[in-house]
């Protein structure tokens, strides 16, 4: 019988659709209650898009359609068991993880970020993480305060 009638499983095809993991970060894993939720979202949505993959019949095909779902779930499932739940700032008069932060840069720009976890931090949505040279220069300042980041002074406008 011709190879190319068998549904036979090769190597070749097995090493293309093992994706290496996500890295993890060496930074504590610190979210928000928003955060949590959203880690715990996806992860059930890789987990669903996996299991969908499985029942697909051709078995290269499978394991194409089942990579990635596969290899996000296994992120996700270690970001969400590390996951450490840091709860909202009792004050606004300092910053903290999970204030929001208006400030003022040297060039008359104004910026507002909430200062949440990696996986979290979406800068374009208003939102850093925790680690960011930006918001580490922040933390523990208020309002009025100008610090240095990269080289720029910021100002502190306003703590939520």
């Amino acid at each position: 019988m011709s190879v190319a009638f068998t549904k036979e499983e090769s190597a070749e095809t097995a090493s293309e659709t093992l994706l290496p993991d996500r890295p993890i970060s060496p930074h504590p894993n610190l979210v928000t209650a928003t955060g949590l939720k959203a880690l715990e979202l996806q992860l059930s949505q890789a987990r669903e898009a996996f299991e969908a993959a499985q029942r697909v019949e051709d078995v290269n095909e499978r394991r194409r359609q089942a990579a990635i779902p596969l290899r996000e779930a296994r992120y996700l499932a270690e970001r969400v068991r590390t996951a450490q739940l840091v709860q909202p700032p009792k004050s606004t008069d300092t910053v903290a993880f999970g204030s929001t932060v208006t400030f003022s840069r040297e060039d008359g720009r104004v910026q507002k970020y909430r200062i949440v976890g990696e996986d979290e931090a979406d800068p374009r949505a208003g939102s850093i993480s925790f680690v960011a040279p930006v918001a580490k220069s922040l933390f523990g300042k208020a309002v009025g305060d100008a610090v240095k980041s990269a080289g720029h002074e910021l100002e502190i406008i306003a703590i939520a």
